[in-house]
Order: C-alpha cells, then structure tokens, then sequence
C-alpha cells in the first residue's frame, strides 16, 4: 500500500439526494478482497455525519454517540450506495438507519445514535473505574522516535499482503509481552500523518492482532522482540502450517462514544482488546479505547467469526450472494 494514501479520502462519501450518499472503497484499506470492517464502520459514520452536516443540519448534533451495525454479506472495493432513514428526530438524541448496497444488494445495516458531546450536561461522577489489569505506562512523546522503553514499535504485522489494512498504521505493542493471553494492548496511529478523528474511531475499534492467533501458535506472533528474530516470511510459514491463518468476519460491531476528540483529531490512541470466550469458531470482543491524558474515549463489542480464509477470496454465487 502507498503510505501516502490518504484515509480521510477513502472514507469520504457524497451525497447525491438528501438522504442517499456514495463512496468508493479503496483496496488499500482491505482484508483479502474484502473492504476491511473498520474502514466500512468509518465510512458509515462520515457518512452519518454529512446527512448531520447537511440534511439534519437544524438537528445540531453532529456527534453520533452510539452506533450498530449487522454485516449481513461481503462488501467489494468500488461504488457502495447508503440510503438514510430518519427513524427519530428529537431534542436530545437523533436515530437514522443506514443501509450499505453494492450492485443491488443490502450488504451492511445499521442504527446510528447522534447527539452533541459538546453541550451536554447533567449528572457527573467519577467512578475510579480502571482498566483491570492495568496497561503498562506509556510515553507518547517518545513514540515517533521508537524510543520508549516499554513500548516498541512493530513494523508489519502477519499476512500485510492479505491483509493490506494493516500496512496503513502504526503500532507500538508492550516490549514484554501482554498482560494476558486474551488481551492485546496497543498505541495507533496513521502511518500517513493523518490524525484520529471522530468519524475515524469506527476504524480503530476494529484494527488489532487476532487474540485467536495466539492461542493456536502458543506464543503471541505480534510481539516487537519476535519480529527482530524471525527472518522475513519465517512467521508467516509457522501460522500457515499451524492453521492460524484465518479470516475474521465481523458479525455485528457496537459502538458507544464516550469523549469528543478535538476537531483536528489526535495522533495515537490507546485501544485494548479482551476476548471472553472462543468457542466453535464465534467469539467476542471487548474493545475500550483512551486518549494519551487517559480518558476513555470509545467502547465497543464484536461478535466474530474465525473461518477459513479461502472464504474472503470466494467467488460469489450467480445469483450474487456472498453470506458471511
């Protein structure tokens, strides 16, 4: 992938009538041929925020504050069409339902809950919540320079050309290793320059190494000190001859946001990944993001799928069905 490819740009759709949009999926921003489910989750919410912007501009509530998505089908690269039903208009909160079509078919539903983070008011206590165990402590300053001590940069992930997404960020990964098996800790950001910015949190609530993959080699295959052992596809033949090369459909995402990132955005955020059970091929995900003062700024839950990766690839039926 160019680094230089903008996702701001991947990400923006047109609006061509008050309530339908387009926008072009990139290959760049892919799983196998498949538009990875973070950008598409991305795209929903520009999406949602232009018909904000635009459409519901009287509503002022530019900020969507809880999101759901059904991943009925597999998406394609190129022309995607969203159509936006205005389902509740109120004084507080707003709900739309979106539905993503390609070539005639309904591929992706959702409700989008908007609001505005920025005039809120009311009851506030602090909880002393924490993440449990705690994440190793961070010097964000220092990670540009791959300079801190606790946190190292992994350069390319597993299967990059498969999965091509992954080339588009930057990741810092604890240098000794995870809390636990069934949790990843991670620092993003955009290896282009570009910043998180709130649409964008749909990207990042499902851009992370693949807990699973850890529990079928028996060592984590994202850690900073493997990847300055093993020669160059060394890695990648252990996955393959182990089965852990896999595809990872999202079923369904939920999206709560906590905290209004500044307009400008902000260059690395904190995501942490904790999977409760896998079992029969479906499994979870609980994912908590946080900024570098240590608010939370976005939750989120998946519900996946761990499948045979030759199904991304899969041509589509005749009639043009290609089911999750």
């Amino acid at each position: 992938m160019d680094p230089s490819t903008s996702f701001h740009a991947a990400t923006t759709p047109t609006q061509t009538s008050p309530n339908i949009y387009t926008a072009d999926f990139n290959p760049s921003w892919t799983i196998g041929i498949v538009p990875h489910g973070g950008y598409v989750t991305a795209v929903f919410l520009r999406v949602v925020r232009l018909h904000f912007d635009t459409t519901l501009k009287k509503q002022n509530q530019p900020h969507t504050l809880t999101l759901h998505l059904d991943f009925l089908r597999r998406t394609q690269i190129g022309l995607a069409d969203f159509v936006v039903k205005d389902v509740k208009l109120g004084r507080q909160t707003s709900v739309v339902h979106v539905t993503l079509s390609q070539d005639g078919r309904e591929e992706v539903v959702g409700y989008v809950t908007n609001s505005n983070l920025s005039t809120e008011t009311g009851v506030t206590f602090a909880t002393k919540w924490a993440l449990s165990p705690p994440a190793p402590a961070a010097d964000v300053s220092k990670f540009d320079r791959d300079a801190d001590p606790i946190w190292g940069e992994r350069h390319s992930w597993p299967f990059s050309d498969f999965r091509k997404a992954t080339r588009g960020i930057r990741s810092m990964f604890p240098r000794g290793g995870q809390v636990a098996q069934n949790i990843v800790d991670e620092w993003l950001c955009l290896r282009n320059g570009e910043n998180w910015t709130q649409e964008l949190l749909g990207s990042i609530v499902d851009t992370f190494p693949q807990v699973l993959e850890h529990y079928v080699l028996g060592y984590d295959p994202y850690s900073v000190e493997l990847e300055k052992r093993l020669k160059p596809g060394e890695l990648e033949k252990q996955m393959s001859d182990s089965g852990a090369k896999m595809w990872y459909p999202t079923v369904l995402l939920n999206l709560e946001v906590k905290k209004a990132l500044p307009v400008e955005g902000v260059k690395w955020l904190f995501v942490r990944l904790q999977a409760k059970q896998i079992k029969n091929g479906r499994f979870d995900l609980e994912i908590i993001v946080m900024d570098a003062e240590g608010d939370l700024v976005a939750l989120s839950h998946h519900v996946c799928f761990a499948v045979d990766s030759a199904r991304n690839l899969a041509v589509r039926r005749k009639d043009g069905e290609a089911k999750l």
